[in-house]
């Protein structure tokens, strides 16, 4: 594996990881973002759907939580789970947890950690953890750690201390046990920086991973309140600063757009797209612009657009949750409401999806509120492609110095 970049600017990098997979042959652009799936599939989609997105990922997360359970399956399959799944075509990362499930804290100590299935509570040592790499065979997975001290909930400085210390524990572990396995030898270990809200760990945490073998890195715990944004984004800054320059960084749980810019900006790669899922659990599309050198035409329409919605939700008075306890955002449209019965427009004009090119608001509005579930088919079909065409639209941006623009055009709209 080798990163090649071609462009550093303010702190945002762009280029290309070539020679990945095992076979060497993969690349995968950045700043970029993995395809999320649930169990391996991508949620709502078959395969074939899938593929009839255009800028699809080049590599596909996986959660170690909802696959624990067919370890004994896969290790006798022996061919590993992208073939499994039916994606040999596709780039693995395995991440221990999915983004959208929170674990409950208290079940890390100094020989194992947790992870929540279907079935519960499962409790990983490290050599549990690296039998179950083994029968998955990834191409990166994301190390063991103690994940419990983020920037959310003000961590005391002995339990950052102590998050730091138990994962450079695993890690050397896990590194140990990488180099007595022929099979995982071919996969690339990606060590997570932990330390909570606490700089001093944080840099420790980040020092200490750097010196290690480790393909890359995973900054773990930025998820938070955004009351805390600006130091979670300080933390950020100081942390990509000490890390060198060759290796990759991915963050979890963050995949907002303007999260995603304001990250990218302080140096990180790689990115979660939970977020098109998110917003298609809700019933909405993803409607935001990201066209910073627009058709004056165009623009014309799409603000008059926002400024509707903007109404619209003044009317109402207020913003509305979903069963995942996330709140719409101003990045999407509520396609439940009655005022879409009768908009025969599609969810974004000059869009390429399949949905946009063939339906319209009135007809997913109508599989809405009768519980079809071409709803989900359709409505995550034009939000993974929204989505990637924003990151497209970053890089773009990135080569021709244009991501200020790109920018200030995301914070318009963000609420």
């Amino acid at each position: 594996m080798k990163l090649n970049l071609t462009k550093v600017v303010n702190g945002c990098r762009l280029g290309k990881i070539q020679n990945l997979g095992k076979t060497g042959d993969h690349t995968m652009d950045i700043p970029g973002c993995l395809l999320y799936t649930k169990t391996g599939s991508a949620p709502h989609l078959t395969h074939h759907t899938l593929h009839n997105i255009h800028g699809l990922p080049a590599m596909a997360q996986l959660m170690l939580s909802s696959l624990t359970e067919h370890q004994e399956v896969l290790a006798e399959y022996k061919k590993g789970v992208g073939n499994f799944i039916g994606m040999p075509e596709m780039l693995v990362y395995c991440s221990l947890h999915d983004p959208l499930r929170p674990c409950p804290a208290g079940y890390v100590t100094n020989k194992s950690a947790s992870v929540w299935g279907g079935g519960g509570r499962v409790e990983m040592t490290v050599s549990k953890f690296m039998a179950i790499q083994q029968a998955l065979q990834p191409d990166w997975f994301q190390c063991l750690s103690d994940g419990e001290a983020s920037c959310e909930e003000g961590t005391s400085i002995k339990r950052a201390r102590k998050s730091v210390d138990r994962s450079l524990l695993f890690l050397d572990n896990c590194l140990r046990l990488q180099e007595e396995s022929e099979v995982l030898q071919r996969s690339t270990i990606i060590g997570v920086i932990e330390g909570g809200d606490v700089m001093e760990e944080r840099l420790r945490s980040a020092r200490e991973t750097a010196k290690r073998p480790v393909g890359g890195f995973l900054l773990d715990g930025f998820r938070g309140n955004p009351t805390a944004l600006d130091t979670r984004l300080q933390l950020l800054s100081s942390v990509t600063a000490v890390l060198p320059e060759d290796k990759p960084r991915l963050i979890c749980g963050v995949s907002r757009p303007d999260e995603v810019l304001e990250c990218i900006e302080r140096g990180v790669d790689i990115f979660e797209s939970f977020f098109p899922y998110l917003v298609t659990e809700r019933g909405c599309a993803l409607t935001f612009n990201f066209d910073y050198q627009p058709n004056p035409e165009e623009t014309l329409l799409q603000q008059n657009g926002i400024q509707e919605e903007i109404k619209y939700e003044d009317q109402i008075k207020k913003i509305k949750t979903t069963s995942c306890n996330q709140k719409m955002t101003s990045f999407e449209i509520n396609l439940k409401e009655k005022k879409y019965r009768e908009d025969f427009s599609p969810l974004v004009r000059e869009c390429s999806c399949y949905c946009c090119k063939n339906h319209t608001r009135a007809y997913i509005h109508h599989l809405l509120v009768t519980n079809e579930l071409l709803a989900g088919v359709l409505l995550m079909t034009h939000n993974f492609e929204h989505y990637f065409g924003f990151f497209h639209s970053i890089r773009e941006a990135l080569k021709s110095d244009r991501l200020a623009q790109l920018k200030e055009l995301i914070l318009r709209q963000a609420s």
